[in-house]
């Protein structure tokens, strides 16, 4: 059987400017996402955000799938790791945070393994106590350009793997590699039990972390999804995601 992987939803509110719907909120999956889940012989349930939900129905999900990857999108909100908006762009979806925050904690309770992307990745270290910070331009002045909308996934940066890391096995010899970059913010502190797995380079940022924990639990920076499949310039997705997915097959035995 095909691994049963859960994938959060994004979320859209109500917008009178919007052309369709405007006045829904609406729940949805970016295509290259589910494209690249489903790549590595998957098979993909998106997971709605309830206005109101109890522990017992986010730990049927995790009981129900396999594994569970939080996909990119709108920031996290700054009180969800106590700090306050330095900027009122920068007030993140507390609303998805919520929803993504139960369903990972779900989901590692039950031993499920989990993988976040971009967002995701921040919302693990969130989840464990981390912060973030609000913009990297605005507080990391010193860093390179992490976010480019003119050019979004065709801006990219070296990335070099700790070499002792779980992340770096599964690219041995590589040493790190180029990757995409598409994020304002990032890791500030560190979470309780995570592991830094890979850094930008020169800057340092934080760009891969790993659970030390029981069960799977990684996060990545970087979009694996926007990469071309064959572009042998930029750093193969394949290898995490057949990890995920080995991860999740060991998880339903």
């Amino acid at each position: 059987m095909r691994p049963r992987i859960g994938l959060s939803v994004r979320l859209m509110y109500p917008d009178p400017g919007r052309s369709v719907l405007a006045s829904r909120t609406l729940h949805y999956a970016e295509d290259n996402m589910v494209q690249w889940v489903v790549a590595g012989g998957a098979a993909v349930f998106a997971i709605p955000a309830p206005r109101t939900a109890a522990a017992d129905d986010w730990a049927a999900y995790a009981d129900a799938l396999d594994g569970l990857v939080l996909q990119g999108g709108a920031d996290l909100a700054p009180q969800s790791y106590g700090e306050t908006p330095l900027r009122p762009e920068w007030a993140g979806d507390p609303q998805r945070d919520a929803y993504e925050l139960d369903l990972l904690r779900a989901f590692i309770a039950a031993g499920r393994p989990v993988l976040g992307i971009c967002r995701g990745c921040q919302l693990i270290n969130v989840s464990f106590g981390g912060t973030l910070y609000q913009d990297i331009a605005a507080q990391r002045p010193e860093a390179q350009t992490h976010r480019d909308d003119s050019r979004y996934e065709a801006l990219h940066h070296r990335m070099t793997l700790e070499p002792a890391s779980a992340l770096a096995a599964l690219y041995p010899g590589s040493g790190g590699g180029l990757i995409n970059s598409i994020h304002h913010q990032g890791i500030k502190d560190l979470g309780r039990e995570l592991e830094v797995e890979a850094r930008s380079d020169p800057d340092g940022l934080v760009e891969a972390v790993r659970w030390q924990g029981a069960s799977y639990v990684r996060g990545i920076q970087w979009h694996p999804e926007l990469i071309p499949p064959g572009d042998s310039g930029l750093l193969s997705g394949d290898p995490l995601r057949a990890d995920f997915l080995r991860a999740a097959a060991r998880a339903r035995a």
